[in-house]
């Protein structure tokens, strides 16, 4: 086997990884992670990015929702990474995927777009009615 995943939510899912890891051979590489972000936090923070680009603009320049989310995982200091791009005309962003965030790196992400939008005078709709 050359990749396997599983998530661990019953005493079976445990047992087939513990099984996988008895037979892996010298060398294999194991990754733990946390819990991946739900899909209310998710919808949670589109809704807010989507009411931050609608309601503000940055240093005088309307950015999309998905410019913000960069704006903000830099903050978070989990994912913006930029070096010059190939051509060397500019930059490109080679950060992480925001879809790998944990359950607790995304109520961190979220706690400081919400505290950011406090501190600039965005309105935040529910994103449930949104």
């Amino acid at each position: 086997m050359s990749r396997a995943l599983t998530t661990l939510r019953t005493d079976d899912d445990r047992a087939k990884a513990s099984s996988w890891i008895a037979k892996a051979p010298v060398g294999t590489r194991v990754e733990f992670k946390a819990p991946r972000r739900s899909i209310p936090q998710n919808d949670r923070l589109w809704a807010h990015l989507t009411d931050i680009a609608e309601q503000t603009d940055w240093h005088g320049e309307k950015l999309k929702p998905n410019e913000w989310k960069l704006l903000f995982l830099d903050a978070l200091k989990s994912e913006y990474h930029v070096v010059p791009n190939l051509a060397g005309t500019g930059i490109s962003d080679i950060g992480r995927s925001s879809a790998d965030l944990s359950k607790e790196e995304m109520s961190e992400l979220l706690a400081i777009i919400e505290a950011w939008c406090a501190q600039n005078g965005v309105t935040l709709r529910d994103p449930v009615t949104a």
